[in-house]
C-alpha cells in the first residue's frame, strides 16, 4: 500500500503552510482540506473533502473521483501523550466509498455509521453516550474551518441549531451537571411533534375558525330539520330518513377521527424509527476480544464494553419508549373506530335503501341533500376540533412538564453552579486574552424566553472593555482557555486546536499564540500562507506540511504521470 502523504504532528503550533508566492492565490493546494480530512475521521460526511463550499450543489470532480476511484483511505492517530509511545492510542481509518465497500474503522475494527460516531462518543465522552449533546456537537469547537465557526466564538455548529441545543451543549462544556439535560430535549421534541400535528390540523383553518362555522351549522340544521318537519312525510320514511341522516353524520365523524389518529401514529412511527436507527447492535463476542487485549495493556479501564453498549441501549430503549408509549392505545383506538365505522356502513346501506324505495317530492329531496352536506361537514368539524383540543391538552401537559425541569434548571442552586462555573472559566479566558491582546474577554449567561414562551440560559462572549475587539483573537483565546478550563476541571475534552485563515490575524498576536501553545502542551493546528507568516514562525520547525501549486495535498497530478 503507498502512503501519498503522512503528516507528523507535534505539541504546540503545528503550521499547514501555503508556499504560493506572487498572484497566485493558494487557494486551491490543499491547506484547509487538511483540517476537513481530520474532522472527516471523527465523523464528518465525506463530500466536505470535495465539496464547493460556496455552493454545496458543486463538487471538485477530479479530487471527488481520485479518492473514489483509488480507493483512497485516511488514517487519523490520537494519542493521550505525544511524549510516550506507551499512552493510550486510537487510529481511525475512513475512505470514500459507499455501503459495503465503506470503510469506517476504530483500531481496525469495523463499525456502520451509527456505531462509528457511539464508538467515538463511548472512547472520548463515555458519560455522553446516548445523550446531548453529540460527540459531533461537543468537539465542534475544536475545529474551525467553516464560515460559521471561524467568525463566530461560540456557535459552532450549523446555522439551523436552535438556542436550547445551544443550552445543553454550554451546560456541559462548563461541566453544570443536569442529569434532565436530555429529557428536556425530549420534552421539546415532543412540543414540536405536536405542533407540527396542530398546523396540518389547522392548515385550512383556525380551531376558532372551525368552531364559529361549526355554531353556524347547527343553527341551519336545526332551521332545515324544522322545514323538513313541516312537510307531509309518510311517517316511515321520515324516520327512516331521520336515522340515515344522523347515521351519516356519525360515519363522517367517525372516519375524520379514524384519519386523524392515522396521522398522529404515522408521526410517533416516524420518531421512533429514526430512534430506533441509533440503537447500537454491534457484535459482543468481537468486540469482547478487542475489548480483551485493550485492557491487557490500559489497566484504568472502569467499564465493560458490554456494560457501555447495553447502557446505550437501554438508554435509545428509554427513548423509544417514552416516545412510542402511547401507540398501543392509539392503535387499539384505530381498530375499536375501524370496526365501528364498518358496523355504521352496514347500516347505511340498508337504511338507504328503505328509503330510495319510498316516494319523495323534489323539495324533499333538495332538503335532504342540505342536511346531508350540513351533518358532513359538522362531523369533520367537531372531529378537527376534537383533535385540536387534544393537542392542546399534550401540549400543557408537556409544557407542565418543561417547567418542572426549569424549575431546577433555574433555581437559585443551580444557577449558582452555572455562576460559579462561568467565573472559573473567565479566569482564564481574561487571562489568555490579556496577553495575547492586553484586553480581557469574558463569557457571559442571560436568562432568556425564546419566541415559545421556553426559558434559556443563553450565552455569549464579550470584552470587557466594551471594544470592538478582534473576532479571530477571540475566538482562539476561548478554546485556548477553555481547554485549560476544562483541565483544570476534569471535564474530557480534546487537546487539539484546529483553526483555518489565520492569515487573517495580526503577526503580533499569531506569536504570542505560538508562545502560549507551546508552553501548555496544547495542539494548534493552522493553515496560513507563508507569505503572511511573521518572520518568528517562519521556521521549518513549526511547519507540518508545506503545498504548493507543484506539490498539492493529494498529489494527484504527480499520481496521474505514473
Amino acid at each position: 500500500m503507498e502512503v501519498i502523504r503522512e503528516i507528523p504532528f507535534h505539541k504546540g503550533i503545528n503550521l499547514i503552510v501555503d508556499e504560493a508566492e506572487g498572484q497566485v492565490t493558494g487557494n486551491s493546494v490543499g491547506k484547509t482540506t487538511v483540517l476537513k480530512l481530520v474532522d472527516f475521521c471523527l465523523g464528518a460526511k465525506p463530500k466536505i473533502i470535495y465539496e464547493d463550499p460556496e455552493n454545496k450543489k458543486e463538487s471538485y470532480t477530479l479530487v471527488r473521483d481520485y479518492l473514489v476511484d483509488n480507493k483512497i483511505s485516511v488514517c487519523l492517530h490520537l494519542t493521550e501523550d505525544l511524549d510516550d509511545e506507551q499512552a493510550r492510542s486510537v487510529v481511525i481509518e475512513r475512505n470514500f466509498l459507499s455501503r459495503k465497500n465503506a470503510i469506517r474503522k476504530i483500531d481496525s475494527q469495523s463499525y456502520s455509521e451509527t456505531e462509528f460516531e457511539n464508538k467515538l462518543t463511548e472512547l472520548f465522552f463515555p458519560s455522553q453516550i446516548g445523550k446531548k449533546p453529540t460527540f459531533r456537537q461537543i468537539i465542534s469547537h475544536n475545529i474551525r474551518y467553516s464560515d460559521m465557526s471561524v467568525s463566530n466564538t461560540l456557535k459552532t455548529l450549523d446555522r439551523y441549531t436552535s438556542d436550547a441545543e445551544y443550552e445543553t451543549l454550554y451546560l456541559f462544556l462548563l461541566g453544570c451537571d443536569f442529569s434532565k439535560g436530555s429529557a428536556k430535549q425530549e420534552i421539546l421534541q415532543k412540543i414540536q411533534q405536536e405542533d407540527v400535528f396542530k398546523k396540518r390540523l389547522e392548515k385550512v383553518q383556525t380551531k376558532s375558525a372551525y368552531e364559529a362555522a361549526l355554531a353556524l351549522i347547527d343553527i341551519e340544521i336545526k332551521d332545515l330539520n324544522k322545514k323538513k318537519s313541516a312537510l307531509s312525510i309518510n311517517e316511515n320514511f321520515e324516520e327512516d330518513l331521520d336515522s340515515l341522516n344522523k347515521l351519516r353524520y356519525h360515519i363522517n365523524l367517525k372516519s375524520s377521527e379514524i384519519g386523524n389518529l392515522n396521522i398522529r401514529k404515522g408521526l410517533i412511527e416516524e420518531t421512533k424509527g429514526e430512534l430506533t436507527t441509533a440503537a447500537s447492535n454491534v457484535d459482543l463476542f468481537q468486540l469482547g476480544l478487542v475489548y480483551k487485549q485493550a485492557s491487557s495493556k490500559i489497566d484504568d479501564l472502569q467499564k465493560t464494553f458490554e456494560e457501555l453498549v447495553i447502557y446505550h441501549n437501554q438508554m435509545v430503549s428509554e427513548r423509544i419508549s417514552y416516545i412510542s408509549k402511547e401507540l398501543p392505545s392509539l392503535e387499539e383506538k384505530i381498530r375499536k373506530k375501524d370496526a365501528d365505522l364498518k358496523r355504521l356502513l352496514r347500516r347505511e346501506r340498508e337504511l338507504a335503501e328503505l328509503v330510495s324505495k319510498s316516494d319523495s317530492f323534489e323539495e324533499l329531496e333538495i332538503m335532504i341533500a342540505n342536511l346531508n352536506a350540513k351533518y358532513r361537514d359538522k362531523g369533520e368539524y367537531e372531529s378537527i376540533i376534537s383533535q385540536l383540543d387534544e393537542v392542546e391538552e399534550n401540549i400543557k401537559a408537556y409544557e407542565s412538564d418543561l417547567r418542572d425541569i426549569d424549575n431546577e434548571l433555574f433555581s437559585d442552586e443551580f444557577e449558582a453552579i452555572v455562576r460559579q462555573q462561568v467565573n472559573k472559566f473567565n479566569e482564564h479566558f481574561s487571562a489568555t486574552s490579556e496577553v495575547l491582546y492586553g484586553e480581557r474577554y469574558a463569557l457571559k449567561y442571560d436568562k432568556v424566553v425564546n419566541k415559545k414562551g421556553q426559558k434559556l440560559y443563553k450565552f455569549s462572549a464579550f470584552n470587557t472593555n466594551f471594544s470592538s475587539g478582534k473576532k479571530q483573537g477571540e475566538i482562539s483565546c476561548f478554546d485556548i482557555a477553555y481547554t485549560n478550563f476544562a483541565d483544570e476541571e476534569n471535564i474530557p475534552c480534546m487537546h487539539f486546536l484546529l483553526n483555518d485563515k489565520k492569515e487573517l490575524m495580526h503577526d503580533n498576536q499569531l506569536v504570542k499564540i505560538a508562545d502560549l501553545v507551546n508552553n501548555s502542551g496544547i495542539q494548534f493546528v493552522a493553515s496560513i500562507l507563508r507569505d503572511k507568516l511573521p518572520d518568528e514562525l517562519n521556521c521549518e520547525d513549526y511547519f507540518i506540511v508545506k503545498l504548493s501549486e507543484n506539490d498539492k495535498l493529494f498529489r494527484i497530478e504527480s499520481q496521474e504521470k505514473k
